[in-house]
């Protein structure tokens, strides 16, 4: 496919400051409250630090153009579908509003696999995310670039099936149904013009998608709420979440925590296992945590 390998290794540093205004908008966007203490909750940060490419240089999916250019972080890969495919998050320091944030992000990696629908490159980013006090976050991200759906590919994902989610093994469960007003108001706090979160013709007929596509980062952060409203405000150590399946605008989404791990000196669980599942329990995403 080409030698890509010219781009591992390859930074960039973005500065940002978390605008109380912004932070007020997160957590209407996800119905929270802001937690006790005045730290913003784990999971903000996706929305610091973020790409402000102008309009006119974005490409047809809403993603900012990628050449070969010195300047050009990510590589301009032949493969148009783009994904978040997973992320893993350690909560070194919490971060306050007000305070300035800067992020320097490095290639690790660039892999070239077969999948079952054609090639596939994957993209590790290290992100270290740095408050006032020092490094806040520091995060592994995997992105996965895809060749375009084959003719007469069925859409992604398949039509629900007769099944029901049963949530009975878990500890905890919480249901809700994302929106297009819920997609929206992501994509606007990550400054996120993907299409297929917003432009359902080209989300179905170019990226051949069965519906608007729920963000990945969005599930994530639904996972870290249901998290916080278990275990308590910012109480997690590492976080870490596998894209498995699209989650679908419109269709219910199951999110569910139990405890994995052995007790730590405080008699609490140490580990969990999260997931998210569609109404069918096709699973949408798989995650686990640790205190």
């Amino acid at each position: 496919m080409g030698d890509w390998q010219a781009w591992v290794g390859r930074e960039e540093l973005r500065r940002d400051r978390i605008d109380e205004g912004h932070f007020s908008r997160w957590l209407a966007t996800l119905d929270r409250t802001a937690p006790a203490g005045g730290a913003v909750p784990q999971g903000f940060h996706w929305c610091l630090c973020l790409p402000d490419a102008p309009t006119a240089v974005l490409g047809e999916d809403g993603h900012p153009l990628r050449d070969e250019s010195p300047d050009c972080f990510l590589p301009p890969l032949p493969l148009p579908r783009r994904m978040w495919a997973s992320s893993t998050a350690e909560f070194v320091a919490p971060l306050h509003p007000g305070e300035a944030v800067s992020r320097r992000s490095r290639i690790l990696s660039i892999t070239e696999k077969a999948g079952a629908s054609g090639p596939l490159v994957f993209v590790a980013i290290a992100h270290e995310t740095q408050g006032e006090a020092g490094l806040a976050v520091r995060e592994v991200q995997s992105l996965v670039y895809r060749a375009p759906a084959g003719p007469g590919t069925p859409p992604a994902p398949p039509e629900p099936g007769e099944t029901c989610f049963d949530p009975s093994a878990w500890s905890a469960h919480r249901a809700l149904v994302p929106s297009e007003t819920l997609l929206f108001r992501f994509s606007a706090l990550t400054f996120n013009s993907h299409r297929i979160h917003y432009d359902l013709p080209y989300a179905a007929d170019r990226e051949n998608y069965r519906g608007l596509v729920v963000h990945g980062p969005l599930t994530a952060s639904l996972l870290l709420d249901l998290a916080q409203r278990e275990l308590g405000d910012n109480a997690l150590k590492k976080f870490e979440f596998r894209g498995i399946s699209p989650a679908i605008c419109g269709e219910m989404l199951h999110l569910v925590l139990r405890s994995t791990g052995a007790a730590n000196a405080a008699g609490e669980s140490a580990a969990f296992e999260l997931g998210a599942f569609a109404a069918d329990g096709r699973q949408v995403m798989s995650a686990s945590a640790s205190l």
